[in-house]
């Protein structure tokens, strides 16, 4: 069962918070808005409970590594590539998984058009045992398919035909130029359904796929997130994800503090901040409204950022993303001990270190009445992971209706997508 905990205190106790005589007038549109979402048909509230996307997803993730591939390169950008980033980060080994017991080919992730890190991944990846997976709904994502035809090309050239064998597309089932490919040259597909927008659809196999590459456990993260589903239903307004999202809509819209920080106090959780940079950004940066999510990393920006954090500007609301039982841990050996400033370290370990000043930001923070508050899991693992997701997801849905924009849409990406399509010579651009 997944353990993961949010503490809002100091967005109501701290000075300058959210009163409650505002949370008591907004909580009619607050429980309209979880009504709205409990009885909607929204596909990533129903993802965490249905099991084929899982199945297939995992069938295919056995064939990848049982034939013995040694890289597996996902060619995808935004939702396409963070969800599958962030999960990886968070539950494999750091450099790569077949340095753990979980085995399989190495990940790479071909997100940007920079020319640099794709060929640095070509120049890592062994031709004859590599697999890309596509992973794009329209088949038509600019960077998406630029970085697919690059790899495509280098896997022809080892293989030719045969690189069909090795690739697999993510995509819509029904239409789309991925699916005119793989109609054309039998290859593998799995679907992004319909009612799932790009940055929801990391339970979908846009995630699942490479997670089970990686020898991750994909039920487990449904059953996190399934969860996290079934808690929402129950308590609809009262659950703590709910209730977050009324208190970060009243931090911006009666507060001024439009500046949401995520700062994860575990290397692992870096890249889950990035993914909800984009999730909270993209659906609710709308008509002029949204605040402004931004991702930090403790203790690493303690040293770059907190100053700001704490003496600047009274625009942000700080949110620690904490873990109680890190899966690693290191004494520090005792060393130098006459000396003042190092010898005290000695005895203790690297995780108490980390969630001591973890706990020092957030009191310091308060004291110096900066609203702030927490996330907590009490590991990272599978269920946690997949119920953090799934709760930052249902936040981001309500917050989408208090504010009363659409959060399943993205307009405001498509005119550069449209001149780039033009520039780069698209018919009909």
């Amino acid at each position: 069962m997944a353990e993961v905990s949010f503490d809002y205190r100091n967005l109501t106790e701290v000075e300058g918070g959210v009163r409650e005589a505002e949370l008591d007038e907004i909580k009619p549109r607050l429980e309209d808005a979880a009504k709205e979402l409990i009885e909607s048909d929204l596909g990533f509230m129903q993802l965490p409970g249905t099991t084929r996307y899982a199945e297939a997803s995992r069938a295919l993730a056995d064939d990848i590594r049982n034939s013995g591939a040694t890289d597996f390169i996902l060619c995808g950008i935004g939702g396409s590539a963070l969800g599958p980033m962030a999960l990886q980060k968070a539950l494999n080994h750091p450099y790569y998984n077949q340095l753990s017991d979980r085995g399989g080919p190495r990940i790479h992730f071909a997100e940007n058009t920079d020319p640099t890190t794709l060929g640095a991944i070509l120049d890592v990846a062994e031709p004859e045992s590599t697999w890309v997976n596509v992973v794009t709904k329209s088949g038509s994502t600019a960077e998406t398919m630029a970085n697919f035809l690059v790899v495509r090309g280098f896997l022809e050239d080892a293989l030719g035909d045969g690189y069909r064998e090795h690739t697999v597309f993510t995509t819509d089932p029904e239409e789309g130029f991925l699916k005119e490919i793989s109609d054309r040259e039998g290859i593998k597909t799995l679907p992004i359904q319909q009612n799932v927008g790009g940055r929801f659809s990391v339970l979908t196999p846009v995630g699942l796929l490479p997670a089970a590459v990686g020898g991750l456990d994909v039920d487990a993260l449904l059953a996190g997130a399934a969860q996290c589903v079934e808690e929402v239903n129950e308590r609809g307004a009262e659950h703590p994800a709910v209730v977050g999202a009324a208190l970060h809509y009243l931090m911006d819209t009666a507060r001024g503090r439009n500046v949401r920080v995520m700062m994860a106090y575990a290397d692992a959780l870096e890249r889950t901040a990035a993914w909800f940079v984009q999730l909270w950004a993209e659906s609710l940066g709308k008509d002029g409204k949204g605040s402004t999510p931004h991702a930090a990393v403790g203790t690493t920006d303690q040293h770059s950022q907190v100053q700001l954090f704490m003496e600047g500007p009274q625009d942000k609301v700080i949110e620690i993303l904490q873990v109680e039982n890190h899966p690693r841990d290191l004494e520090i050996p005792r060393a130098y001990e006459d000396l003042d400033g190092v010898g005290y370290l000695g005895g203790h370990t690297m995780a108490e270190l980390l969630n001591v000043e973890c706990d020092a930001t957030q009191k310091a923070l308060t004291e110096a009445g900066r609203p702030n508050c927490a996330i907590r899991l009490r590991e990272v693992s599978e269920e946690n992971v997949g119920y953090l997701l799934q709760a930052l997801e249902v936040q981001t849905a309500v917050a989408g209706t208090l504010y009363g924009v659409n959060a399943f849409n993205q307009p405001g990406v498509e005119a550069g997508k449209n001149i780039t399509y033009e520039r780069m010579g698209r018919p009909g651009y």
